[in-house]
C-alpha cells in the first residue's frame, strides 16, 4: 500500500504489518526485510514509512503502572499522549514535556525525542525518560537507560527508530493543581521585538510566538508571544475551583474533503496573517484557557492537512544556534516573504542548551513553518537549506521529506557517529526507513 506521514509527502509504497504480541513483531523484526515502527503517523515526512516493511504499533497501547508518589508512569509505545492525559489529568498530573499535538505515541515521541513551550527550561522529552525497552535486530529485548546500555539509551533519544523497536518506556510527569493555563499574548511589531520578549521571559515555563511571514522591512517577523504557567488553584474563581482538574471537553471540528490548489495563495494566506495578528493584539494580556487550548489547538480541527489539498505539503524546522539566529532568522523569513510563499501555521521558540547523540534541539531559536506542495516549493526550501546551514543551523528529521543527504551532513557532523554505531550493531540491515535510505543513514 501508499503509505505518507502527516503531510501526505511523500508517498511510499511499503507493506504494512500489524504484530499483535512480541512473539510476532520478533517475527517481523528477524525477517528477511528491513523494518521500521510506525505509530500514529503524526511524524509529518517519510521517517515512519518503511522501506522494506512498516510495523504498526498500535497494538502495544497499554498503560502497565503508574507511580503516584514520583508521577512515573511504566507504558507500551503504541499509547497516545492524549491517552495519558485523559487518565491521569483528572489525578494532577501532566505530561512534563509535550509538542503541539496530543495524537502522538509515546514511542514517536521518544524516537524524535520531541520538544515543547518548555524546552528552554525543561529540556526535550528524553528529559523525562528513565527507561525504555527495545526490541534489537535478533529479536531480542533490552531496557536502556542513562547508566544501562547508555549508548543505545542515548540514540534511540531521536534516533528516529533507526536503534530498534521501542516497545515500553518509563516516563515522568509532572504534577498539577489544575487544568487551566495562566496564558499572557504580548504582540511583538517585528523580529528583534519577539526574540527580546523571549529573553526577557526566559524563566517563564511555557514560551511560543505564531509569526507572521509575510512582513517586510519594520514589520519582518511580526508575532504573536504567548507565555504560559499551569494554574494553581487559588488563581480559579469560584465556578473552576470547584472541579479544577477538569476544564471540560471540546468538540472538534473536521476537515470534509481536500481544499482545491488555489486555495493557499500568498493573498489568501497575507489576509489571514492580518486578521490573525489584528485578533491577538485585540486579545492581548492575561487570560485563563484550558490545558487543550493552549497545548494543542491544532488538535481541535481534525484532518486538518486537508487544507493543503491532495498534494500535501512539506514542513521546515531548522534551529538556529543563539550566536547567530537575529542574522539566521532575518535572513530565512526575508526570503520567505519574498517569495510570497508565506505559511499561516509558522511557530518560533527558544531552545535552551541540550548535549545529546542525535536528537535535533540545541541552544538557539526553532522556526518551524509548512508550504502547500506546489511548484516552486522544493526549490524554495533548498534555499532555505543553504540559509540555516551558513548560520550554523541543523534539521528536525520528524519534519523533515525531501532533505538531501549532504545536506544533513553539513548540518550536523554527528551523524558519522550515528552510522557507526548503526554499522557496529547490525542496526543498519534491520531497521531502516524511506527517509533513512534518502538520507543514507
Amino acid at each position: 500500500m501508499k503509505l505518507s506521514g502527516w503531510g501526505r509527502f511523500p508517498q511510499v509504497e511499503t507493506e504494512v504489518c500489524a504484530p499483535r504480541d512480541l512473539t510476532a513483531l520478533g517475527d517481523c523484526v528477524t525477517g528477511d526485510r528491513p523494518v521500521i515502527a510506525r505509530g500514529n503517523g503524526r511524524s509529518y515526512g517519510d521517517s515512519a514509512v518503511g522501506a522494506g516493511l512498516t510495523l504498526d504499533m498500535r497494538h502495544f497501547n497499554h498503560m502497565l503502572s503508574f507511580d503516584a508518589e514520583t508521577g512515573q508512569l511504566v507504558a507500551e509505545a503504541g499509547v497516545l499522549l492524549g491517552d495519558v492525559i485523559e487518565a491521569f489529568l483528572p489525578r494532577g498530573w501532566f505530561p512534563l514535556v509535550t509538542p503541539g499535538t496530543k495524537l502522538i505515541t509515546l514511542g514517536g515521541a521518544i524516537a524524535a525525542d520531541v520538544h515543547g513551550k518548555n524546552h528552554h527550561v525543561d529540556g526535550s522529552f528524553g528529559s523525562s525518560v528513565d527507561w525504555i525497552e527495545i526490541m534489537g535486530p535478533d529479536g531480542q529485548v533490552r531496557r536502556a537507560s542513562r547508566r544501562e546500555n547508555a549508548d543505545l539509551f542515548r540514540y534511540t533519544l531521536g534516533g528516529m527508530g533507526l536503534t530498534g523497536v521501542i516497545l515500553r518506556a518509563a516516563i515522568r510527569l509532572r504534577s498539577v493543581e489544575t487544568a487551566w493555563i495562566r496564558q499572557k499574548t504580548i504582540p511583538a511589531p517585528n523580529l528583534a521585538a519577539a526574540m527580546d520578549l523571549f529573553e526577557e521571559h526566559g524563566q517563564d515555563t511555557y514560551s511560543v510566538a505564531w509569526i507572521d511571514c509575510m512582513g517586510h522591512d519594520r514589520t519582518l517577523g511580526r508575532s504573536l508571544v504567548m507565555l504560559g504557567e499551569h494554574a494553581t488553584l487559588s488563581e480559579l474563581d469560584e465556578k473552576k475551583a470547584a472541579n479544577p482538574l477538569d476544564a471540560g471537553h471540546k468538540g472538534a471540528l473536521s476537515v470534509p474533503m481536500d481544499f482545491p490548489g488555489f486555495a493557499l495563495n500568498r493573498w489568501t494566506v497575507r489576509a489571514f496573517n492580518e486578521l490573525y495578528y489584528r485578533m491577538g493584539v485585540w486579545k492581548s494580556g492575561q487570560a485563563l484557557v484550558d490545558w487543550d487550548t493552549y497545548f494543542y489547538p491544532l488538535d481541535s480541527v481534525l484532518k486538518w492537512n486537508r487544507i493543503y489539498g491532495r498534494k500535501g505539503f512539506a514542513q521546515f524546522q531548522c534551529v538556529i544556534p543563539l550566536a547567530t539566529s537575529r542574522e539566521g532568522l532575518t535572513e530565512l523569513l526575508g526570503a520567505i516573504s519574498d517569495a510570497g510563499a508565506g505559511s499561516f501555521l509558522a511557530v518560533l521558540k527558544r531552545f535552551g542548551p541540550q548535549d545529546s547523540a542525535f536528537s535535533f534541539p540545541m541552544e538557539g531559536y526553532t522556526l518551524a513553518l509548512d508550504f502547500p506542495m506546489k511548484a516552486h516549493t522544493l526549490d524554495l526550501l533548498e534555499r532555505l537549506d543553504a540559509i540555516a546551514l551558513s548560520h550554523g543551523g541543523r534539521f528536525y528529521l520528524a519534519k523533515d521529506s525531501r532533505m538531501r543527504a549532504e545536506t544533513l551532513r553539513k548540518a550536523d557532523p554527528r551523524v558519522a557517529e550515528f552510522e557507526t554505531l548503526r554499522h557496529a550493531q547490525g542496526l543498519k540491515a534491520r531497521f531502516a526507513s524511506s527517509q533513512s535510505e534518502r538520507l543514507s543513514l
